[in-house]
């Protein structure tokens, strides 16, 4: 069953030549089994149909707050909505609610919301780089209980090819099902979990540097597994880790080096219950690096010398507080169950999370893992070749268990 069977959702149309893709918008929710609202402006309206739309959502279009001396109670439809979408956003309407101003139906409503506010900006690649739209957007998108669905890159109506073009219709569909997914209505605050994931990488010069394979799958699958579990998540990412669905409750933070990393985990980990170690951190790095590309020339060998980048899950295990739970990862060659325990111990972890690159479909860049997860108590449990999303959420659920961290 759809994730929006049922869901109330108000959509608010604005004046974009990208309203021509709203009645495919609509039928797309209604077949989810949404019930849809549409109110538009004035300028919407002669550029899109309200028949149509109103045709495909089966319930009436409105644009003003009073029609045919009827009163269209802006705070009703506000209340109303589980979830307000602004799609296309143009330019003007988004310096007007930026701004705060009331001069129609879909700023009343807005200035009444309750509901979570998602909106899908359209408009010219120029428009859309300029320093005032961007003013605007960010104060938008910076209000709390307000989520931006991406601009998309392609033809514009303009013919230029650039960014700005709203996102397509299946693309709105697939964003509200993950949100759907993960959002709740929160009556006390989320707790906070920290998760690393991907490589580090450590620059000899430029171009260059010393790195490993490590893609960030298995972190990202364990970020969006404790938020399935009532967690707000800050993901700190080293580089080559790709994108993945928008989540309202996962902060991403962008990093190359070890030291970076280490920098970011210190600043969130006091305020998070737990913290999920999954990242690739490489245990050494260029004692220099080269403000220029180094050039091969006539040598036929190069010595680098390395030093040794800080232990960032021993420094996590010796500064936990009580009720903290540290969660570290172990990739091991050879004798793994000796060398994880051995590291459970080192770093005074609460768990290490054991996989092997000797079993085919577990490690980097992989879909899959095989996981055993040591306990401090001295248990251990395994979990057989599985998706790493599965895995996580395996992992994470028996962790939250064991350590009384069920969200309520």
């Amino acid at each position: 069953m759809s994730v929006l069977k049922g869901k109330k959702i108000l959509l608010a149309v604005t004046g974009s030549i990208a309203v021509y893709k709203t009645p495919h918008l609509v039928r797309l929710l209604v077949k989810q089994g949404a019930e849809v609202k549409v109110i538009t402006t004035a300028a919407a309206a002669t550029l899109v149909s309200p028949l149509a739309l109103q045709t495909v959502s089966k319930n009436p279009v409105l644009q003003s707050i009073s029609e045919d001396s009827h009163w269209n109670n802006h705070v009703a439809l506000a209340y109303w909505a589980d979830l307000i979408l602004i799609a296309p956003l143009s330019a003007n309407s988004l310096a007007q609610l930026a701004q705060g101003l009331c001069n129609n139906l879909l700023h009343a409503v807005y200035l009444s919301a309750k509901s979570p506010i998602a909106f899908a900006p359209a408009m010219d690649a120029d428009m859309w780089q300029h320093p005032a739209v961007k003013q605007n957007f960010e104060i938008l998108k910076d209000r709390k209980n307000h989520y931006y669905i991406p601009v998309e890159s392609g033809e514009l109506a303009s013919g230029l090819i650039g960014e700005g073009r709203m996102a397509e219709p299946e693309n709105i569909l697939d964003w509200l099902e993950h949100f759907f997914s993960s959002y709740k209505k929160e009556t006390t605050p989320r707790r906070k979990a920290l998760v690393t994931a991907g490589p580090t990488y450590e620059l000899l010069d430029p171009v260059r540097f010393i790195g490993n394979f490590s893609t960030g799958k298995m972190g990202i699958a364990l970020a969006e597994a404790l938020v399935e579990q009532g967690f707000e998540v800050f993901l700190i990412c080293g580089p080559n880790v790709g994108s993945f669905p928008e989540n309202n409750f996962i902060q991403r933070i962008n990093v190359v080096s070890a030291l970076e990393m280490k920098q970011e985990v210190e600043k969130v980990f006091p305020d998070c219950s737990i913290a999920v170690m999954a990242a690739a951190v490489a245990d050494f790095r260029p004692a220099t690096t080269a403000e220029q590309k180094i050039k091969k020339g006539a040598a036929t060998t190069m010595d680098i010398q390395l030093v040794k980048n800080p232990d960032i899950l021993k420094g996590l295990g010796e500064q936990k507080k009580e009720g903290q739970v540290v969660v570290g990862f172990a990739l091991e060659t050879e004798s793994e169950l000796e060398h994880a325990q051995a590291k459970l111990q080192k770093k005074n972890a609460d768990y290490i999370a054991l996989n092997s690159l000797r079993q085919a479909g577990a490690g980097f860049g992989t879909d899959t893992n095989k996981i055993t997860l040591l306990a401090k108590d001295g248990s251990i449990q395994n979990w057989d070749l599985d998706t790493k999303t599965a895995i996580a959420k395996k992992m994470i659920n028996f962790i939250l268990k064991k350590e009384n961290l069920i969200h309520e």
